[in-house]
């Protein structure tokens, strides 16, 4: 019986998907079917929450739009999702970042990590249907950004 269900599971499991976590903000190009026509819309927003495990595993993206939070499940191996880009990776310390909802304006903003290798989507896949091994080959770097301090005045007790 479990072996049935791991084979109708890998007939419907994605070629690539990014390797994306939680408090990375990411854009979800989602397929939208209006009549006859299909297009693609983006969706993009912080991950707040991944859940479950195999075809059943979520991921929850939380965005600000005019000014009221709205957030949005996927499943991970819908067809309706085309593919993830991963925009910018944050520093997070917990699983599921539920307090980002009481959180306005820059409080509710993430510390960004910086000199990290984000992959793209476009390199995963040479080809329809083949899946590639992510590397640091077809990884973008993100540069290194140093921080200016500002001098701190000097006490001269000569002025005092």
């Amino acid at each position: 019986m479990e072996q049935t269900i791991r084979l109708v599971e890998a007939r419907h499991k994605k070629a690539a998907i990014l390797a994306f976590e939680i408090g990375d903000t990411v854009k979800v190009w989602v397929k939208i079917v209006e009549g006859e026509r299909e297009r693609l819309q983006v969706y993009e927003g912080i991950v707040i929450s991944i859940r479950g495990k195999g075809n059943n595993k979520t991921f929850m993206v939380r965005k600000i739009s005019y000014g009221v939070g709205v957030e949005r499940i996927f499943l991970m191996n819908s067809p309706r999702i085309d593919h993830v880009d991963i925009v910018r990776k944050a520093k997070v310390r917990r699983a599921k970042l539920y307090y980002l909802r009481y959180k306005i304006g820059k409080k509710g903003r993430l510390v960004e990590r910086l000199g990290v290798k984000i992959p793209k989507h476009a390199d995963l896949i040479k080809e329809e249907g083949q899946k590639v091994e992510v590397t640091a080959e077809n990884m973008e770097v993100v540069p290194e950004v140093t921080a200016r301090v500002a001098p701190t005045p000097t006490t001269d007790s000569s002025n005092q």
